[in-house]
């Protein structure tokens, strides 16, 4: 994983839109990264794509697309470590796993936490 990437300021900016719930910015973000990334890099900032644009469907009523896309992006993080990019990913995975079983059993996934991009620095206090 890059460490380069886990450092531009244009991603930590992305990182905190996700984190704000400000999903169509933060989607921007990734996309405009992910377009200039290649390797494996690249897959982890799709995965946050699709977590982003999941909740965009949300937000809008299309609980289908959201599930989709909750679905795949939980499925694109799988090969990687629980930290990459500078960020712990196993409470992104823990959030967005629970949200997508939400919706896959008709609950109300707003009733769950949205999910986080944790940096490793704030691990532990």
């Amino acid at each position: 994983m890059s460490q380069e990437l886990g450092a531009d300021p244009r991603f930590l900016a992305a990182v905190a839109l996700f984190n704000s719930g400000d999903w169509y910015p933060c989607h921007d973000g990734f996309e405009e990264l992910w377009h200039q990334t290649l390797g494996p890099d690249r897959d982890v900032l799709q995965s946050f794509l699709q977590i982003a644009v999941a909740h965009l469907h949300l937000e809008r009523g299309n609980r289908r697309g959201a599930t989709l896309l909750l679905g795949e992006g939980l499925g694109r993080l799988a090969p990687f470590p629980a930290v990459c990019l500078g960020l712990n990913l196993a409470p992104l995975r823990d959030q967005v796993r629970d949200r997508l079983q939400c919706l896959q059993g008709n609950g109300n996934p707003q009733d769950l936490p949205l999910p986080q991009l944790q940096p490793i620095t704030s691990l532990g206090g």
